[in-house]
């Protein structure tokens, strides 16, 4: 029965509009009562969940993603892409996507990279005779490229929702391989669908305005490798490179780019406030909703109820899968990441499964949540810059899905690519 409750009340808070900290917060609150456990249990639990170290990396990213969003990054990083690409077949395409690339190492969240590169990028593509919902198709997947490579919060979240005990910098690394490979599946439907529709290229510059161009984008670049560099080093830890990625970010805006100024600077706080806000309650009220699953035992009868339908790894992947996509077309991310990671984590485990390696399984298949209906964050995004109904778009994304899926089948039953890197630092 109290299984049925902290379900049951999440369910229903949840399809009534409720926001997912309190149907999490309020769920927990419900289940605690009818075991008769004191109610302090729950707000124990939220403030030891929001009380971890590490968490102190994600308001500092967060905030340098901010700055970059608004301190003309982004368009300097699309110049370079362009200058790189643009001259394969399906040109803006193209560009989109590898700008994402080198954005998301910058910005870690898909929803910045969204309206950054795609607030640029879709207009363009109107312009020189793309299909508006082209144009969409590939900034909204190509966001995803963001949640794989560092300094995505989504693979810190995931660190604290597993324990706190894998390693950020592990997490960092295996998210490159697979993002790159994203980006390659990207680029090759993208290529094949402007070969069909006839999309045109664009001319190459010449070495010569590539190199002003990477000269220019090169202080925001340089961004990458200080965090990276810095925490897979170990100079510092994850949470002192956001510290370091924040102040980097506001030198390189206000006196290297001269593209913010006080007013611009109050508002990137004010955003990077409300955001960080959102995450670290549904993070809290989580932690107490992670905590009856492991009191009542959920994750121990999920993988009993697993080995009666098959013992084979391959398949029980294959249905955590499943189950992750379906529900990433209702949630977002980040509540999913704390309630799901207790419970499906322990499963793979039980069947062989690497930590770091489901990490990188879980963000890509939630990633694509992301840009599904009814509840796809990026997709909504993608559809406002473009200025497109969402319907439309679905009708069209279908290529870009199958390639998406295609990596996380990838991704998932070939441990290599996300293991590999990692094991090259140990």
């Amino acid at each position: 029965m109290e299984t049925w409750i902290l379900f049951g009340s999440f369910v229903v808070l949840l399809l009534i509009g409720t926001p997912v900290a309190f149907c999490l917060g309020v769920a927990s609150f419900a289940t605690i009562i009818y075991l008769g456990i004191p109610p302090v249990v729950v707000f124990q639990r939220l403030t030891a969940g929001v009380s971890v170290l590490a968490l102190m990396a994600i308001p500092f990213f967060i905030f340098a993603g901010e700055i970059m969003v608004r301190g003309d990054i982004a368009r300097r990083l699309v110049d370079l892409a362009g200058g790189m690409v643009g001259h394969i077949r399906g040109g803006l395409g193209q560009v989109n996507i590898l700008a994402s690339v080198m954005f998301g190492g910058i910005s870690g969240s898909a929803a910045a990279d969204a309206t950054a590169i795609g607030g640029i990028m879709v207009p363009q593509m109107k312009k020189r005779g793309y299909d508006v919902s082209y144009g969409v198709n590939v900034t909204v997947l190509a966001a995803l490229i963001a949640l794989m490579l560092p300094p995505s919060h989504n693979l810190i979240i995931y660190s604290i929702s597993a324990g706190g005990k894998l390693s950020i910098a592990d997490l960092f690394t295996a998210g490159i391989l697979p993002g790159l490979l994203l980006a390659l599946g990207l680029m090759i439907t993208a290529y094949f669908v402007a070969k069909k529709k006839g999309y045109p290229t664009e001319a190459f510059a010449g070495w010569g305005a590539l190199g002003r161009m990477f000269i220019n984008a090169f202080p925001g670049i340089l961004l990458i490798a200080i965090i990276f560099g810095g925490v897979r080093s170990g100079i510092f830890t994850a949470s002192e490179s956001s510290c370091i990625a924040a102040v980097y970010a506001v030198l390189v805006t206000v006196f290297a780019y001269r593209t913010m100024g006080f007013r611009e600077f109050v508002e990137t706080c004010k955003s990077a406030v409300r955001t960080t806000a959102m995450v670290l309650l549904v993070i809290g009220c989580a932690a107490s909703f992670g905590w009856l699953l492991a009191y009542l035992r959920i994750p121990a009868h999920l993988v009993e109820t697993l080995k009666h339908i098959s013992d084979n790894p391959l398949v029980i992947l294959l249905l955590i899968n499943l189950l992750l996509l379906m529900l990433g077309t209702f949630m977002d991310m980040s509540p999913l990441i704390v309630i799901t990671t207790p419970i499906f984590l322990p499963v793979a485990t039980a069947f062989g499964v690497d930590p770091i390696h489901f990490g990188v399984i879980l963000i890509l298949n939630l990633g694509i949540g992301l840009c599904t209906p009814p509840v796809g964050t990026v997709l909504f995004v993608g559809c406002a810059v473009g200025k497109i109904p969402v319907w439309e778009v679905i009708r069209t994304i279908w290529p870009f899905y199958g390639a998406a899926f295609g990596v996380l089948m990838l991704v998932t039953y070939v441990p290599f690519l996300s293991l590999w890197l990692p094991s090259l630092f140990h």
